[in-house]
């Protein structure tokens, strides 16, 4: 059939197209390569969506988490329909950057955005997003707080040409539109009111959401996860996130951000007592959540503190309903703060799991010994040397 449609439509042709081959030995079927957007074949087609990429080991669509180190750790990025569980640490105060990181890559790429959170605003939350770096600043604040003022003027050179030839062009106006996956954000400066102002998101503030009269069903999901679910299925359903109207408009991803999740403010008791009454409560949030993502073109991002979480029983089945489990351990108020080979570093980051898309089990990074240390502008993730 593949020579009837290269060669011509008679019946005649196809027998000297195959002689025609047989003669110059190459076959007359060809593969077929991928189709444009634009074309009317019916078939596959590859997703054409801004700020996401298609994995090299799968195809699997693509989106970064806002820091490319973290990216390359996690085999490239953070794959669409999949949930990335951050650890919170200690003191919760590494933990919000990484998730504003994932909500501010969201407006840079113009993604629309669902923030959920139980003792923040979303809104204000919003207003605390990371800038991201602009072509007439980068340069500059990149000198300031990567590079030693002692280092030789050729050294300094050199490094400057290999690092900037990476970074992102960023247009100060508008949504930013780069063919560079990841972007560089300043952690000192916040995201331009522009900005926030021309993307679409979506705020969830639990306090907002339950009444005092609200009647609670045993055996079923604590109010706050029941309310949870139900604002993120309508928002899929509402603007075609499913699938179900892709004529409307252009294709976009639906970033969502869950803060604190399992906190006693989300109306949960499993960090309060080791057997509480809405143990399961949790796991069949997840497990739900993860079938709304499955479906759609969503990534999730959520903050849970599991020290807190003392049935140990719990943490293993939260887990097991995560694609990806990254851990922030920091350094304040334990003894490596004060230890001489940990004074380059704030703390260590753990990655606990990583996803092998369309298998029954997960894979765990290669890579073992990772620090992080926030800078006055970067928070970067490095290997670690003692």
């Amino acid at each position: 059939m593949a020579a009837v449609a290269t060669c011509g439509s008679s019946a005649g042709s196809t027998g000297s197209a195959v002689a025609t081959a047989s003669k110059s030995n190459v076959t007359s079927f060809q593969r077929r390569g991928p189709r444009a957007s634009g074309t009317n074949d019916s078939g596959p087609r590859l997703v054409s969506i801004a700020g996401t990429r298609p994995s090299v080991r799968n195809g699997q669509l693509l989106v970064s988490t806002g820091l490319p180190a973290l990216d390359q750790l996690l085999g490239g990025g953070l794959a669409v329909g999949t949930v990335l569980l951050i650890e919170e640490d200690k003191y919760n105060i590494y933990s919000p950057l990484l998730f504003k990181y994932f909500l501010a890559e969201g407006i840079v790429n113009g993604h629309t955005l669902l923030v959920a959170s139980t003792k923040e605003d979303p809104a204000n939350i919003l207003q605390e997003l990371p800038a991201p770096l602009l072509d007439d600043k980068c340069k500059k604040e990149f000198d300031e707080d990567v590079y030693n003022h002692k280092t030789p003027e050729s050294n300094i050179k050199m490094k400057i040409a290999w690092r900037y030839q990476l970074l992102p062009k960023i247009e100060q106006i508008g949504p930013v539109s780069s063919s560079r996956f990841g972007h560089y954000y300043d952690a000192s400066k916040r995201m331009p009111q522009e900005l926030i102002e021309a993307s679409n998101w979506h705020g969830f503030f639990l306090p907002e959401k339950i009444s005092s009269t609200l009647k609670v069903e045993p055996c079923s999901l604590t109010p706050g996860y029941t309310k949870l679910l139900q604002f993120i299925q309508n928002i899929i359903y509402e603007e075609g996130f499913d699938g179900s109207n892709p004529q409307k408009k252009q294709r976009n991803i639906l970033r969502i951000g869950i803060q604190n999740l399992g906190s006693p403010l989300w109306g949960d008791d499993i960090c309060c007592a080791e057997n509480g009454g809405n143990s399961h409560s949790l796991t069949k949030f997840l497990y739900v959540l993860r079938g709304l993502l499955r479906t759609s073109l969503s990534a999730c991002i959520i903050t849970m503190p599991t020290h807190l979480i003392q049935n140990k029983a719990v943490i293993a089945r939260v887990t097991n309903l995560s694609d990806i489990v990254v851990g922030l351990e920091s350094f304040i108020g334990s003894e490596k703060e004060t230890n001489p080979l940990y004074k380059d570093y704030h703390g260590l980051i753990h990655i606990r799991q990583i996803p092998r898309l369309n298998n029954l089990i997960c894979d765990e990074s290669d890579v073992k010994d990772l620090a992080f240390k926030l800078k006055r502008k970067l928070f970067t993730i490095e290997i670690l040397f003692l």
